[in-house]
């Protein structure tokens, strides 16, 4: 088993070599999908797929990082440790479970830290049906103003009205209608696309590469940004619907120990939201029996995340900015997704390594 500190990484360079290495040590095959543009150093980027166990298996674990690029940094460490641990992979051969392990997601936010893919556009508020209106967030209209202003840091006077906002309306207000996504302003935070974007077509060919005859499909996707540091909340990630919610409660809920949120009910840290990617496993695998969770790890309180993700933001649109400002910036964005700590990155390989166990489980039973 590979020293769990050893299996996460300080930049994606590094992290996908990591992966690659640990594939072909566990004498997997990986599929990579190129990505059109370069890394900040340069490198190739690519969503990298490695199938553990057999292609006809009608049990499939999904398992995923980087949704949110910069997010990577703490999934890809969990798939790492994974393709590392004799135990778990000898547990998901005994249950009949084919893992798929799906590395970088969005890989241009992995390497550039960014949350966004290299459309400035959030994977997950763009699987929308773009023959239909999209949504409109009035909420984020409204604050759109205050968010991205002209200067970083930001003055007193918008400093005072963004708290004048929180004060009246609340944090869960501040953030859901931030996060909600909105499909108005492309240089905006959130925006959730106009129209599909390259991470969201390439996952559904890996959808339809090896996923279309497993008759029942678990998805664990890894996040980071919500709740209390170091705390992964087990959040539902399906339709709405009771009994896929049992299912994934009947898993995932350790008898109470681990309880599945779901933003359905109010339960979950996240706020309502539409176009998550997992609604492409409804669209490419119809023939499955799909039950899913995403990992949702905690690392600051919202209100420095949400700063760290304006600035960040800001800076995007000012590529003109000092150097140091700049590294100060994608300091503050690395710190809001990922606590380079030994006592964090523990917390994240067990609590996921429960999960894996779990779901394989909940699969097999």
């Amino acid at each position: 088993m590979m020293n769990v500190v050893d299996s996460f990484s300080a930049s994606y360079a590094k992290a996908r070599v990591k992966f690659l290495e640990a594939a072909a040590t566990a004498g997997l095959t990986v599929t990579s999908h190129l990505h059109p543009l370069s890394g900040r150093d340069g490198e190739a980027l690519a969503m990298d797929v490695a199938l553990d166990g057999s292609p006809d298996a009608s049990k499939l674990l999904i398992v995923t990082s980087a949704c949110h690029g910069v997010e990577g940094y703490c999934g890809s460490g969990v798939q790492v440790f994974a393709l590392h641990d004799a135990q778990w992979r000898e547990k998901a051969r005994a249950q009949g479970v084919a893992v798929l392990y799906v590395h970088a997601l969005n890989p241009f936010g992995f390497s550039h830290i960014r949350r966004t893919t290299h459309e400035n556009v959030d994977l997950n508020r763009n699987f929308q049906d773009f023959s239909k209106p999209l949504p409109v967030n009035e909420a984020y209209r409204a604050l759109r103003p205050l968010l991205l202003p002209e200067q970083w840091p930001p003055d007193a006077a918008n400093a005072q009205a963004v708290a004048r906002f929180i004060e009246t309306n609340g944090m869960a207000a501040f953030q859901a209608a931030i996060t909600r996504g909105q499909h108005e302003f492309p240089e905006g935070l959130f925006f959730g696309g106009t129209e599909p974007t390259w991470s969201n077509r390439t996952i559904r060919q890996v959808l339809r590469d090896h996923a279309r005859k497993a008759q029942r499909i678990a998805w664990i996707d890894l996040h980071t940004g919500l709740g209390p540091n170091g705390v992964g909340e087990r959040i539902f990630a399906c339709r709405d619907d009771q009994a896929a919610l049992a299912r994934a409660r009947d898993w995932w809920g350790g008898q109470g120990a681990t309880p599945v949120t779901s933003i359905y009910d109010g339960t979950s840290t996240s706020a309502f939201l539409t176009g998550l990617m997992w609604i492409a496993l409804y669209e490419e695998c119809p023939q499955a029996e799909y039950t899913g969770i995403a990992m949702e790890y905690g690392t600051q309180p919202m209100a420095e995340v949400m700063l760290a993700l304006r600035a960040e933001h800001w800076l995007n649109i000012h590529p003109q900015a000092p150097a140091a400002l700049a590294r100060q910036i994608k300091q503050q964005m690395m710190d809001a997704f990922y606590t380079d700590t030994d006592a964090w990155k523990g917390q994240i390989i067990s609590q996921a390594r429960q999960a894996l166990f779990q779901a394989v489980d909940g699969l097999g039973a």
